[in-house]
Order: structure tokens, then C-alpha cells, then sequence
């Protein structure tokens, strides 16, 4: 076999692995979700992604799904991510591999995190084991961007996120009721409680929870709600507000000392000063959340703009003009734009 073929067939088996793997999120985290194809003489035979968290990781799940193992010895193990070789919830699963003697293995990219790092490549190889790593490595770090922005960069991946009028104000300057003016349709609403399942936290700042009261659930769409991040400087936020309601998990970040926490409501003291979005990162780090949405009103979100703290922007453009309001926040740079009915959705990524 020609080895431009044999590179053509490893990147066929890791594109699988790839979509193998975008099963298993976001109930993995704050694992990374893997996937793992075991071939023998050019079929699958085994097939597996990582379950939620504290379950097993893709290479097992994968080597269950083999019938007969007693091909695993005359096989290859393909994998997006280093497999592991540490004890977590888990065994190792560099130690399953080895137990079965599968002969090949070949991985998407390195596993970064301190605990991995290299180690389950070596000690693979310590047993015998032909291993190749860098098959679609890009493409494998995407699969798992949350993952590798937590252990690299020791911060959340964070998403920004507004609607805004086509004379770009986010709401009226003031109004009667204590929920929200609608300024997308209900489409784009439903797709940002999607959204809201798909990441571990979601974060607002106190005018928004004064203003609007929002639940900051998933109750539109299937799935686990986000654990609520709140900022409260001041204690302006009473019981009566839906995120003190105690149905979801919320860390409340303020200035106010000796305040009681319970089991979902945690209270996280900190100084609100110039470097405040970095101490917000710090904590959630802590925390080991690996993912955040904000949907925070103008003030918040601009912080995290200003201050280069952002990874992806998504800001939907509704068909209605306010006449006056609050302001959105200005981000410049380039954009992609879909269409939900007749709302815009404009898509930034920072490349930085």
C-alpha cells in the first residue's frame, strides 16, 4: 500500500472519530468528548465516544463494542485525542489497550492538560504499541476547542451573545414590566436555548437581572440547564429573582463579604476594578468550567470585548427599529451572517 494511501485511510478513520466524538457533548465536560474507531483488515469493528461525565472514555466504550476480541491483537485503534494514562474517574485507558495488545494505534492530536500531556503516547509505545500522532490535528483540536481554551489558555471558552435592533439598541432606555422586549424572533430564541444546553455556564450581569429577571434555563429546548454565573457588586439582587430561586446551580460573583452560600447559590467574593473580566475567568477556571455564554447586558459584554476576552460572538439582528434605547455593544471585525426568518445572525470568531 502506497503511503499517500495509507495517509488518505488515516484521515478517513479520524473523520470519523471527529463525528464520533460531537456525541458525547456537552455531558463529557469538563472532559474532553473523544471518539475512537478500532478497524481490522479495512473494516470497523468497533466504535465508541466518551460518555458523560464519569463514564467510560471512547477507547473502552469503543473496545466493548468489539464482538470478538480476539481480533483486537491483529488491529488498529484510531482515537481524536490521546488516550489517557492517568486515574481520574476512571482507570487508564492506555492500560485497557495494552491488556488487549492492540497492535496500532493512531490519535488525532496530543491531549495538552497537565495530567496527560504526552504520557499516554508514551507509554503505549514503553509496551510496543506503533503509535502515529497528527492525523487532522486541527481538526481534532476544533472537535474539542472548549477543552484545549480551558487547559491552555486556563480560562473558559467564552461566547458572546446579544440581539440588537437595526437602529442597534439591545432595549428601551426604560420600560413597565421586569422581562424581557423581545427583539428577535422566536426562532432565534429557541435556537439560544439550544445554545444554552450546549455550554456549562451562562453568565449576566446585574442590570440584566434587575431588568428583565430571566430563569437562564433551557426550558425550550431539551437538554441540562448551564450553571448560572451572576455579577452583583452590590447585593442589588434579592430572593425574589429568578436566579436566587435555588432550582439551578448559580455561583453569584459580588464585593459583599460574609454572605452565606448553599448548595446552588454560591456566593464568590471579588473586587470589581479594571482587571475584573480576568478575575471572573479565574474563577470559573476554578470551578474547572470549561465553557461560557454571556448574555449580559452592554456594560458586560463591551468589558469583554475591551479587554480581548472572547472567543466566538454571535449577535442576532432583529427586524424592528427602537427609536432610542440602550446602546449595543460595538465590536468590529469580520462576519459571516445566516438568516432565521427575518432575523440576521451575524457570526464573529477571534482569531487572536
Amino acid at each position: 500500500m502506497c503511503y499517500f494511501c495509507a495517509v488518505n485511510i488515516h484521515e478517513i478513520y479520524i473523520k470519523r472519530c471527529i463525528e464520533l466524538s460531537k456525541n458525547g457533548l456537552p455531558a463529557a465536560m469538563p472532559n474532553p468528548s473523544v471518539g475512537a474507531v478500532i478497524v481490522y483488515e479495512n473494516k470497523i469493528i468497533g466504535e465508541g465516544f466518551t460518555a458523560a461525565y464519569g463514564g467510560n472514555h471512547a477507547e473502552v466504550n469503543a473496545i466493548q463494542s468489539v464482538k470478538d476480541t480476539s481480533l483486537l491483537s491483529k488491529a488498529t485503534l484510531y482515537v481524536s485525542l490521546e488516550p489517557c494514562s492517568h486515574y481520574g474517574k476512571t482507570p487508564p485507558c492506555c492500560d485497557l489497550i495494552i491488556k488487549y495488545k492492540i497492535p496500532n494505534v493512531i490519535i488525532g492530536t496530543i491531549d495538552s492538560s497537565s495530567k496527560v500531556a504526552g504520557t499516554g503516547i508514551q507509554r503505549l509505545q514503553e509496551n510496543g504499541i506503533h503509535v502515529t500522532v497528527g492525523v487532522l490535528e486541527k481538526e481534532c483540536i476544533e472537535s474539542n476547542i472548549r477543552f484545549f481554551t480551558f487547559h491552555n489558555k486556563k480560562r473558559p471558552y467564552i461566547i458572546l451573545k446579544w440581539a440588537e435592533s437595526l437602529d442597534r439598541f439591545i432595549a428601551p432606555m426604560t420600560k413597565n414590566k421586569k422581562e424581557p422586549v423581545w427583539i428577535s424572533n422566536e426562532f432565534s430564541r429557541q435556537l439560544v436555548h439550544k445554545w444554552r444546553s450546549e455550554e456549562q455556564a451562562i453568565l449576566v450581569g446585574t442590570n440584566t437581572v434587575l431588568a428583565d429577571n430571566p430563569k437562564l434555563d433551557v426550558r425550550d429546548w431539551t437538554g441540562q440547564n448551564p450553571i448560572r454565573i451572576v455579577l452583583d457588586r452590590n447585593g442589588k439582587i434579592t430572593k425574589d429573582y429568578a436566579v436566587k430561586d435555588g432550582k439551578i446551580k448559580t455561583i453569584i460573583i459580588t464585593e459583599q463579604e460574609n454572605l452565606i452560600s448553599t448548595e446552588n447559590c454560591i456566593y464568590e467574593n471579588a473586587i470589581f476594578d479594571f482587571e475584573f473580566t480576568k478575575t471572573i475567568v479565574g474563577i470559573l477556571y476554578k470551578y474547572e468550567i470549561q465553557s461560557l455564554l454571556i448574555e449580559g447586558g452592554t456594560q458586560t459584554l463591551q468589558s469583554f470585548i475591551d479587554d480581548n476576552l472572547w472567543d466566538e460572538a454571535r449577535v442576532f439582528v432583529g427586524n424592528i427599529h427602537l427609536k432610542s434605547g440602550i446602546s449595543a455593544p460595538i465590536l468590529n471585525g469580520n462576519f459571516q451572517i445566516k438568516k432565521i426568518k427575518d432575523d440576521q445572525l451575524k457570526l464573529y470568531l477571534n482569531h487572536d
